[in-house]
């Protein structure tokens, strides 16, 4: 026989997969490549044969907190490996839905392109957008028309409350429920911050109304993220790179005290201080 006809023999039959082409030169054609070779692992390789959507979900929640950590660090040869590995879990939870007959990656891939193009009237059609504010204005107003029942509606309920409050905000401004100016913003922080400080302000600690201060604390930190939101900051990136900042800082610290045969639990904060200033300095 010959060798390519048994070369594909094998492949229908399963018993061992075509080996893929090399490097696709084109987008198209890599994408046709990566599809290619998910339908291999799908048919072919035990544990890709026992995923579901379910078994993946965790994963691409990890892949995704990955992508974040590549972008934060800037990262670039990170990122595209990252990116790689959620297009991998996007095939793969097509591939799933074509076995149920429920959608493939053709009407992944139409579903949205349509939507694009029916939220950007002002690309596809006669509607007038001269800025940001108002694409994301008429963006919002079209998912209304589509069936949504509320401008919050498209708020997953289980993002992290920080990332949560600047999108409840974001699409709140979509529609025209916003501030006019920062200085009202930032009085409004100052407003909950002696709120805050008030629930506090007792003789007794035990007299503290914990549950109210909770709610006091709560509002303090949604009008600071609307605040930086006024600014161009944002505060879930802002608080990450203290998290790094910090966690920098306090393992030079611990660097610095096993150099000099100090255990951190036996210095006093003045001590520690010292190598906690010589890292801020660095």
């Amino acid at each position: 026989m010959d060798y390519r006809l048994k070369i594909l023999f094998l492949h229908k039959t399963a018993i061992m997969p075509l080996l893929p082409p090399p490097s696709a030169s084109t987008a198209a054609t890599a994408f046709e490549r990566l599809l290619h070779i998910m339908d291999d692992l799908r048919t072919n390789c035990p544990w890709d044969m026992k995923q579901t959507m379910q078994t993946l979900r965790h994963l691409t929640i990890e892949e995704t907190y990955e992508l974040s950590d590549a972008i934060l660090a800037g990262d670039m040869t990170e990122i595209k490996k990252e990116l790689g590995d959620i297009m991998l879990h996007l095939v793969f939870y097509a591939r799933i839905g074509s076995e149920t007959n429920d959608f493939d990656i053709t009407a992944v891939l139409n579903g949205i392109c349509d939507k694009l193009i029916n939220r950007h009237p002002h690309i596809y059609s006669d509607t007038e957008a001269n800025n940001e504010e108002e694409v994301k204005r008429n963006w919002e107003k079209i998912k209304l028309k589509e069936g949504n029942k509320s401008v919050l509606g498209g708020v997953p309920a289980s993002l992290p409350a920080l990332v949560k409050a600047s999108r409840i905000q974001e699409k709140a401004r979509g529609i025209g429920f916003d501030w006019e100016h920062k200085h009202q913003v930032w009085e409004k922080v100052e407003e909950e911050m002696q709120e805050f400080r008030d629930e506090f302000n007792v003789e007794d600690a035990a007299e503290i109304d914990h549950e109210k201060a909770e709610g006091e604390f709560g509002d303090l930190l949604f009008s600071l993220i609307n605040y930086a939101r006024f600014i161009n900051i944002n505060p879930e990136d802002a608080l990450e790179k203290t998290n790094r900042k910090f966690i920098k800082r306090f393992q030079y610290l611990e660097q610095k005290a096993n150099e000099n045969g100090r255990n951190l639990q036996d210095m006093t904060l003045a001590e520690m201080d010292v190598f906690w200033n010589e890292a801020k300095k660095i």
